[in-house]
């Protein structure tokens, strides 16, 4: 037992690829650097000769080399100096021939992208334990599990292995990749303009998220800030927090769509729905106001969406009543965490008609006192772009096994929320938003295409209070008459302002997704033109 030494064989982490293949994180041949303290006569004068090629200061190499002992009293004969060492500089360390230090393979996390998709791929340590995002949620599937060597060796100069002698090996069994549904070369772009778009405001938070319609792929998700997952010690938590899944808002009217989706399933309204709309309603003891005045004339359900009506919104709401819009909200996968494979991911809070007030019968409807993400948001107006159907958004697309095998991903769960005939009506009313004059989401409007999408205005919310500022948002599919990708774009601006971010960063996004996946433009069909106040 004194002349056995052990020699570990760490496991090649598995990589994490987008949909096409494209290396988003692996791991690299690298070398450790390793000390067996019972060799070294002068630890003040090794650590001095390794510190300049480790970058590792002399006091902490010096304590790594001083003599200790294992738990059965043995002196201890292995201690890690430094982990994923380029091969070159541990061929220098090598050549220094110092007694009682070694090198021996290793593996180094390499990010090609540096900040490409860093809130969601997360990072690893050292030691290649994953600690964040991706890398810490899939941390015992990208692994596998590390070999090791145990040998009979000589003391002092002579510690090499003893021939014939004692010698076991067990070898290390690699971890399996990770293929995930987003797109390199559209989350780049997605990342791109949320920066620039998040640059306008100062200490801004922003979130990006695309969806395929029809698989429930989450094809991006962006925050701003972000960070370099190849140098993650530079970075703050902030800064590395996956803001779609994590950041917890009160939508505010980006919430109707649900309201007057839930309306129509309901039969309590029409698309041909008009009903006479006061400037203010009062709930309780809170006024809800409209910011384009009706003065009581009869304004159509296209035209209340088009100019986000809290007035028109809240008496759909009436007619729906309480019981079936909160059924709808979870309908609509409100209330509970997507499971899109994200750690952390926030579940957001409906309001349970026990804890409502009179003031919660206005303030619900138009998307206050309710707690959501925007990747939640997103995903319902996933819902009324597939037909009515939810499906859960989903990062991982299938696991690549050590061998090469392919196992595809738990397939999503889905539902129905609307039927088709509602959800295609419902969208044909949001194209009101992105045309009528005046209406909410002209910045939003993609040339060539019809866009339906709705604008919100809520406010960011820490352990349920209400944060400085406003979270501004646009979520909208495209094209609408039979949409292939949703986008939402949330900007939280703690100055407030933020209006001016949304549509435009949604636009060049839409545009972008349109013309990588070559779809057409809506040239055999155009928008309705929407009356805002029918006779």
């Amino acid at each position: 037992a004194d002349r056995t030494r052990t020699v570990d064989l760490p496991a090649p982490r598995g990589a994490i690829y987008d949909r096409d293949g494209a290396l988003l994180a692996h791991s690299v041949e690298a070398r450790y650097v390793f000390a067996d303290p019972t060799l070294i006569e002068d630890p003040a004068a090794t650590a001095k000769a390794l510190s300049p090629l480790l970058g590792i200061s002399v006091s902490k190499l010096t304590k790594l080399m001083q003599p200790s002992k294992l738990e059965n009293g043995n002196p201890s004969r292995f201690e890690y100096l430094a982990r994923g060492v380029e091969i070159g500089v541990a061929k220098q360390v090598q050549e220094l021939e110092l007694s009682g230090i070694g090198v021996h393979r290793d593996e180094r996390r390499e990010v090609p992208g540096d900040d490409l998709a860093a809130n969601l791929l997360g990072f690893t340590s050292q030691d290649m334990v994953g600690l964040e995002g991706l890398e810490a949620r899939y941390d015992d599937l990208l692994r596998g599990e590390d070999g090791k060597r145990v040998y009979e060796a000589g003391r002092r100069d002579l510690a090499a292995p003893i021939p014939g002698g004692y010698s076991e090996t067990t070898p290390p069994k690699p971890g399996s990749s990770l293929q995930l549904t987003l797109d390199r070369d559209l989350q780049y772009m997605t990342q791109v303009i949320l920066s620039r778009h998040m640059a306008q405001a100062r200490n801004a938070t922003g979130a990006a998220v695309v969806i395929d319609v029809a698989t429930g792929d989450v094809l991006s998700q962006a925050s701003d800030p972000t960070y370099n997952a190849a140098k993650p010690e530079a970075s703050s938590p902030v800064a590395r927090e996956d803001v779609a899944s994590s950041f917890v808002v009160d939508p505010g009217s980006v919430h109707k769509a649900i309201t007057f989706g839930a309306a129509l399933q309901e039969g309590v309204i029409t698309p041909d729905t008009a009903l006479p709309i006061e400037n203010s309603i009062k709930k309780g003891d809170t006024l809800f106001s409209d910011t384009h005045p009706a003065n009581g004339r009869r304004m159509s359900v296209a035209g209340m969406l088009a100019y986000s009506s809290n007035v028109g919104t809240i008496k759909v709401a009436d007619k729906l009543g309480q019981e079936r819009l909160i059924d709808y909200q979870r309908r609509f996968g409100l209330g509970q965490p997507t499971g899109e494979g994200m750690p952390g991911e926030a579940s957001g809070r409906l309001l349970p008609a026990d804890e409502w007030s009179e003031s919660s019968y206005g303030s619900v409807p138009i998307g206050h006192s309710v707690d959501a993400t925007p990747l939640q948001m997103a995903a319902a107006y996933a819902a009324i772009a597939n037909d009515g159907t939810y499906i859960q958004p989903h990062l991982i697309k299938e696991v690549i096994g050590p061998d090469g095998e392919r196992t595809p991903a738990k397939a999503p769960v889905t539902r129905p929320v609307l039927s088709p005939k509602n959800a295609q009506a419902l969208r044909t009313l949001l194209e009101a938003v992105t045309t009528v004059d005046d209406a909410t989401g002209l910045a939003a409007a993609v040339p060539g295409f019809r866009v339906a999408g709705k604008t919100g205005t809520g406010w960011r919310l820490v352990d349920g209070k209400k944060q400085p500022g406003e979270v501004s948002s646009f979520i909208g599919m495209a094209p609408a008459e039979k949409p292939r990708y949703v986008i939402a774009v949330f900007a939280y601006v703690p100055a407030g302002g933020g209006a001016a971010i949304a549509g435009p960063a949604f636009k060049e996004m839409m545009q972008f997704t349109l013309r990588h996946y070559k779809v057409p433009p809506s040239t055999t069909s155009k928008s309705p033109e929407f009356v805002v106040y029918p006779r």
